[in-house]
């Protein structure tokens, strides 16, 4: 039933625990993952208004950075046997989850209930509740 699962990652601690999840989900016919970080745009617009920094140097020492950690996570998938893709992307959590959703063609989404942000007193984060509100397939929310 779910061969394809998408998995946004911010590297928070809920994120990681949810990757423990999507270990276990192997066992449940889950073939594929595909690995999404988005590099939030709200970071580029305020530097690039407030600082002379090379925004394109930026964007590419935090891809660099994200890469690595990445990878960690790609080969931890793939020694449980997953095939794995992974994708950065840039612009708003929620928008790029649910764009990649359907150019991924995923049977389901797992994702932390809360990101870096970690807003205690909200039920959901903002991000995983725009997911689960829009999205066309099935999500698994995963919490602290």
């Amino acid at each position: 039933m779910f061969k394809k699962v998408l998995f946004p990652i911010d590297f928070s601690d809920v994120s990681m625990s949810a990757l423990e999840y999507i270990i276990k989900l192997k066992n449940s016919g889950v073939e594929e993952v595909v690995v999404i970080n988005i590099v939030e745009d709200k970071y580029f617009y305020l530097l690039g208004e407030y600082t002379r920094l090379d925004i394109d140097k930026f964007e590419g020492d935090i891809k660099k950075n994200i890469t690595g950690k990445l990878n960690v996570v790609a080969n931890k998938l793939s020694d449980a046997g997953y095939k794995v893709k992974v994708k950065i992307t840039r612009g708003i959590p929620a928008n790029e989850i649910l764009k990649a959703e359907k150019e991924e063609a995923v049977s389901m989404i797992v994702i932390g209930s809360h990101g870096m942000s970690n807003l205690k007193e909200m039920f959901l984060g903002s991000v995983s509740e725009t997911v689960v509100r829009k999205s066309e397939t099935p999500v698994l929310v995963i919490k602290r």
